[in-house]
């Protein structure tokens, strides 16, 4: 059973939605951030990060509705604010996808995306590339969720534990994610024989398994690296990939805030 805690003047989530919808972005956002506290809520170029994340979201053309997921009421004001869609949720989830799964049962659709809140880079196509995957997959053994992977460029990056890596089978379905580099090279001539991936953490769910996913204990793997999709590979649900050429910069660190805030400036993109 879902529980929503009560916050005064601010509507919870509720088990009917006006319309039916086909695809629901959510984003999960919370204010504390171990490495960057109040993450959500820092200016870019004149606009909060959440709400370029929202915008973005909004301008996908497969999105028929972006809903801001939060236990903040700073975050809810400034959602409501800028006139989008918020909901408050529980403060004890362990992750986005718990967050998530609280507003599933809610919400009249087929698909959720799950959209992180620090990524205000995020094309919208690719929103648009990881519904159409989940959406358009043949008969032979369907996966109920798809994500993003692209090439590394940079042994940097390779090597860096904050970026999470993926390998793939033939067909595009995941093997595995790591913070390790994988797959492993003896030399770095192999590396252009077959890329290191990057995943890209944009999630699209058919909306009974994320209630499903979210149930379901958290597995050996998924704590070891701390990758809440492991849980799904390790209970034998199947992901299915699509690459893009996008390298989308999620915003972490400080650092990372300054080289998002000069690209928006340099117009970039």
């Amino acid at each position: 059973m879902v529980t929503f805690i009560v916050h005064p003047a601010i509507p919870q989530g509720t088990a009917t939605v006006s319309e039916p919808n086909t695809t629901v972005v959510i984003i999960p956002a919370r204010y504390d951030s171990t490495r960057l506290p109040g993450k959500p809520l820092v200016d870019i170029n004149g606009s909060t990060m959440i709400e370029h994340v929202y915008r973005r979201a909004n301008a996908a053309l497969s999105v028929d509705t972006v809903i801001v997921a939060t236990d903040d009421v700073r975050i809810y004001d400034t959602v409501t604010a800028f006139g989008g869609e918020a909901r408050m949720t529980l403060a004890t989830h362990r992750n986005g996808t718990e967050r998530l799964a609280e507003l599933a049962p809610t919400l009249e659709c087929d698909f959720i995306v799950n959209l992180q809140s620090d990524e205000p880079l995020i094309d919208p196509l690719s929103i648009d590339m990881v519904i159409s995957k989940l959406i358009k997959q043949g008969p032979d053994k369907p996966a109920p969720m798809s994500t993003l992977r692209c090439p590394l460029s940079t042994q940097v990056e390779i090597d860096d534990p904050n970026i999470v890596k993926v390998v793939v089978d033939s067909k595009g379905f995941a093997l595995y994610f790591s913070r390790s580099k994988i797959p492993h090279t003896f030399d770095n001539t192999r590396q252009t024989i077959h890329p290191v991936y990057k995943h890209i953490g944009l999630y699209a769910y058919k909306r009974d398994f994320l209630i499903t996913l979210a149930s379901l204990a958290p597995s050996p793997l998924e704590k070891i690296e701390k990758l809440e999709q492991l849980r799904a590979l390790e209970y034998g649900y199947r992901i299915s990939t699509v690459e893009v050429t996008n390298n989308s910069i999620g915003v972490d660190t400080s650092n990372d805030l300054e080289q998002v805030r000069k690209i928006m400036s340099d117009g970039e993109t």
